[in-house]
């Protein structure tokens, strides 16, 4: 059975939702939304996974499948089974008790749209529904020609104080401002960034918020949650105290690409070379990565370092090397040295300009913002050239996927393809 019509909406003679949940306290927290929504509160079902498999196995699966996992020994496995008997196009959200970034990232590779965590709230549950009755006036997969294009790329300094973050709010706002791309900047520097000092903005509860809360994180979610630069421009970060640890294990990164993937052209990750250790990860949708290297012996050092990290653990990442605030005559490495150090060229060379810096934080700019004309904003657009170049040579090959992922329905060959790669 095909899932949509050729002029979208809901696929005819199935039911618009149905829940299979362990629990009363859940189901009493998701009938009223239900109802709210115009559904019926008796497709609301005692029972979780596996009654959903014993009962969909007679009768046609829902548009919408809520299925609980808490009463689940083996969730993908489970998972597998359910893909047997739903027909292609059913938006299933999955809830559970697990909070593990392992499970969610495999629930969401095996198609699942949403997983939501226990206990329940109404807010959650509304949000997460209406997200899921937007997949069906969404472009499919099948139609490759109607899926935006998006380059994701990460800004990665290589020593503190090379200038990766004046980087990333130049690019963005050169983006922005100038391409007329819709921008989006995520400043992963949770303690210390200064994303949103640099636009003169304040930076807003958002980034904590998405830590705290990966699965509310949705296009609503990006829609609030993001600060506006300008009209091309939003931006996502952070000020946390600094007596507060990082406690995530790194769901929210990912779930904010996928958000932004769809909602922008540009995504640039303002990344701190310690993400790089802890939430390797971060860089999985990642098509482009700057390398922000100055000319000295340990930045020469850890370019290396960085490049290899790369090459072993992101293969799919593009390395792009940017020497930044480069004086001639004053450098303690020349040029030819430190190239070959890294054993490959330096891909823009960006001069150093203390006046301009000076004159763009006075003013609450980008540097690019305020100093169009310079010898640093000609260098700073290179660097954007090259990241479309390469992005767009990079994305080539993703339209099928990224249809995929945006048609958001139940896919059962990704999850076998995924299975059969576990099991070998």
């Amino acid at each position: 059975m095909s899932g949509f019509s050729k002029s979208g909406g809901m696929p005819g003679n199935r039911d618009p939702f149905a829940a299979y949940i362990c629990d009363e306290t859940a189901l009493d927290v998701l009938r009223p939304v239900v109802i709210e929504l115009g559904w019926q509160p008796e497709k609301c079902n005692k029972g979780g996974l596996r009654n959903a498999v014993q009962s969909l196995s007679v009768s046609a699966s829902p548009n919408i499948l809520m299925v609980d996992l808490s009463e689940s020994g083996d969730p993908l496995n489970d998972i597998n089974a359910l893909a047997e008997v739903c027909e292609p196009g059913t938006v299933v959200i999955a809830i559970g008790q697990v909070n593990d970034v392992r499970l969610y990232r495999d629930l969401l590779a095996s198609g699942i749209h949403d997983y939501l965590l226990k206990p329940l709230s109404a807010s959650v549950l509304r949000d997460s529904l209406n997200a899921a009755q937007q997949v069906f006036s969404a472009p499919r997969g099948g139609e490759a020609e109607t899926v935006k294009s998006h380059i994701s790329t990460a800004i990665i300094g290589t020593r503190g104080g090379v200038g990766a973050s004046t980087l990333a709010t130049s690019l963005a706002w050169h983006y922005s401002a100038d391409k007329r791309m819709p921008t989006a900047l995520l400043d992963l520097d949770v303690h210390f960034g200064t994303g949103a000092l640099t636009l003169d903005l304040e930076p807003g509860r958002g980034l904590t918020d998405a830590i705290d809360n990966p699965s509310r994180i949705d296009g609503l979610f990006i829609e609030r949650a993001m600060i506006r630069a300008n009209d091309n421009l939003a931006l996502l970060s952070a000020e946390a105290p600094i007596n507060s640890p990082l406690m995530t294990d790194g769901a929210a990164f990912l779930q904010l690409q996928e958000e932004f993937r769809h909602a922008f052209e540009m995504t640039l990750v303002d990344l701190p070379r310690n993400m790089l250790i802890n939430f390797p990860h971060v860089l999985n949708d990642v098509n482009v990565g700057v390398v922000v290297c100055e000319m000295t012996l340990a930045s020469a050092r850890d370019t290396i370092r960085v490049l290899s990290w790369l090459k072993a653990n992101a293969g799919h990442v593009t390395p792009l090397v940017v020497a930044n605030k480069v004086q001639p005559g004053t450098a303690e490495i020349s040029k030819a040295d430190f190239e070959a150090s890294i054993e490959r060229k330096l891909d823009v060379i960006i001069p150093f300009d203390q006046k301009g810096a000076s004159a763009a934080a006075k003013l609450g700019k980008t540097f690019i913002d305020a100093n169009g004309s310079s010898k640093v904003s000609g260098a700073i657009k290179q660097v954007a050239s090259k990241i479309i170049g390469l992005g767009d040579a990079d994305g080539e090959g993703e339209g099928e996927d990224g249809g995929k992922k945006k048609s958001g329905g139940f896919d059962l060959k990704g999850l076998l393809g995924k299975k059969d790669k576990a099991d070998a």
